[in-house]
């Protein structure tokens, strides 16, 4: 899709913006001007930040049968370095260079996965010297020092004078190195990362009080910028909430430790993200599959929602990061009405405006695709479609385009999405339950017709009504002179089933807990048809979707139900 002339100067501006950073990068990490962000050394540490990610003891296990995984991708170890080992893929280069694994480590008592640890992190330091290499890239040397600071005392651990030397020196190289690169970060959590990283080391290691006086307001600054007032991020990509998280609920306590006031705005910051997780949450723990957001984390969400202290929310929607929330009885309804972000953010975001999840009570019953894993990039481009959410389809075309260009990719990180041009989205109360509407006008330019859809939630949560409405858009005075084709998907859960009745537009659905519900629709050929979810830790999955097709002309209503079947569910058998 071709960029329009503000867009073109957006670009313009983005890659001139990159030029600029670049080029500052590379003046304040010379000679004659790093010397401002400290020593080069990390003569003492003062803290090791708390480590918030959960090791994986399969890691360890793989270990022992010569085998070393990252980023889904296990590859065999041999009698050499972790080094030698050709990686895969750029997602594996740079979880090895991040040394993020370390945690899988710190937990066993046994002796050769310390000593792995600390032989790893020696040669990495041995073999690596060269800063223009990738492995400098600011956002490795972020994760790469938060890595090895949380993890200190295991790589310290009896080690000889001459290791702890090589190991202080190359830690605090690498965060003066950081503390003049980071501004070359690419946009979005990689910058905020660096920050982080360099306000974290500055915390931690002695001699850098000053480093972390100057690098504090920097980072509230850019959280201001990327953190919204509702507390999503930028991008509208909810795992990126999770990883900020992750990293500014330890440094936080660096502050705590080094007996110094949290800064207000970061407090604040901490709290709306916190926030914005628990809003963005399904009964089964699952955070919405939006733009970008794969499998959940349990166990770090879990531990992420254990620091928040304030009440449950009765927030219906976060405006400004354009989500919806139903909540009444078992039931809640996660509805998306945004556009994609910026395209400087957009490399991950997904054509699924209007999209809705659903679960009853401990069971997602309606989930978008989500996003693959880095295994499993193949899929990506048909992950972000439209028809991989639960939304209304024109044409077997998305809502939004891919826009293309390498530069713009390189720029970016990913293939941007352009689209919708205008959203909006409410949620209000009505006799007898809540009700969310939303439109946008991403098929005006191809179809002339506005989508409107309307989620309609009783109080006692046993009824979700929807109508989608097609109508002209006006502003668009060309129409194709045919009827144009549109499907509306509902995909379900992986381990949700339906079968079609007897009766023509029924569905029935079995859930987990083998309670029963039911779907039916009027003015709509309703089928059962193969998904995908995408979002899952093994690997895309095979699904069901109960799928509604037809066709219209001009304005178009199709209405729809999802209900559970009255005293049945917990009584019925196979």
């Amino acid at each position: 899709m071709s960029l329009t002339f503000s867009e073109q100067a957006a670009l313009t501006r983005l890659y001139a913006d990159r030029i600029r950073r670049s080029a500052v990068a590379q003046v304040m990490g010379s000679p004659l001007l790093r010397w401002q962000f400290g020593a080069p050394v990390a003569d003492e540490l003062l803290l090791v930040p708390q480590e918030l990610r959960t090791a994986d003891p399969s890691f360890r296990d793989e270990l022992r049968q010569g085998l070393f995984g990252l980023s889904g991708v296990v590859a065999q170890l041999g009698d050499g370095s972790v080094f030698d080992l050709k990686p895969p893929n750029e997602n594996w280069a740079t979880e090895l260079h991040g040394f993020g694994w370390l945690r899988h480590l710190r937990g066993s008592r046994e002796e050769d996965c310390r000593t792995l640890a600390r032989s790893s992190v020696l040669d990495w330091i041995a073999r690596f010297a060269n800063r223009g290499a990738p492995e400098w890239r600011p956002e490795v040397v972020g994760r790469r020092l938060i890595s090895w600071l949380s993890n200190a005392d295991m790589l310290l651990d009896n080690v000889t004078p001459a290791d702890y030397d090589s190991m202080a020196s190359s830690l605090g190289a690498q965060l003066v190195h950081l503390a003049a690169h980071w501004i070359d970060a690419p946009p979005g959590y990689g910058r905020l990362l660096s920050l982080i990283s360099i306000s974290t080391g500055a915390h931690c290691i002695a001699g850098h009080d000053a480093l972390a006086e100057r690098m504090t307001p920097i980072l509230m600054a850019e959280l201001d910028k990327q953190v919204l007032a509702d507390g999503g991020h930028i991008s509208r990509n909810p795992n990126v909430v999770v990883e900020l998280l992750l990293d500014l609920l330890p440094l936080r306590t660096c502050f705590v430790a080094r007996h110094r006031p949290v800064p207000d705005r970061i407090e604040a910051c901490v709290a709306r993200l916190l926030g914005f997780l628990r809003f963005l949450r399904l009964g089964d723990g699952s955070v919405g599959r939006f733009n970008g957001m794969g499998a959940t984390p349990f166990d770090s969400v879990a531990t992420l929602l254990g620091y928040d202290a304030a009440p449950e929310s009765p927030l219906t929607r976060a405006g400004n990061s354009c989500f919806a929330k139903l909540e009444a009885g078992r039931t809640i309804v996660l509805a998306d009405y945004g556009a994609p972000p910026p395209l400087e953010f957009a490399g991950k975001a997904s054509a699924g405006c209007l999209s809705f999840e659903l679960s009853v009570g401990p069971h997602a019953v309606f989930v978008n695709g989500g996003a693959p894993g880095p295994t499993d990039q193949d899929w990506l481009a048909a992950s972000r479609a439209t028809a991989s959410h639960n939304t209304l389809v024109i044409g077997a075309r998305s809502s939004a385009r891919l826009v293309r260009g390498a530069l713009l990719e390189r720029l970016v990180g990913g293939v941007p999405l352009k689209g919708p041009a205008k959203t909006h989205g409410t949620v209000n109360p009505v006799t007898g339950g809540t009700v969310f509407d939303g439109h946008h006008d991403g098929y005006g330019g191809d179809f002339a017709l506005l989508h409107q859809r309307s989620l309609t939630l009783e109080q006692d949560g046993r009824r979700l009504s929807g109508v989608e409405r097609l109508t002209s858009d006006r502003t668009h005075a060309t129409r194709l002179p045919r009827d144009v084709a549109y499907a509306v998907h509902f995909h379900l859960a992986p381990d949700v089933s339906c079968r079609l009745s007897d009766d023509p537009g029924l569905v029935t659905l079995t859930l987990p807990d083998r309670s029963h519900w039911y779907f039916r629709s009027e003015k709509a050929t309703v089928s059962i048809e193969e998904g995908v979810h995408y979002a899952d830790l093994v690997g895309p999955r095979r699904t069901q979707q109960i799928v509604l097709r037809g066709a219209c002309f001009g304005d178009s209503t199709i209405r729809w139900w999802f209900s559970a079947m009255a005293d049945v569910g917990a009584k019925s058998t196979d």
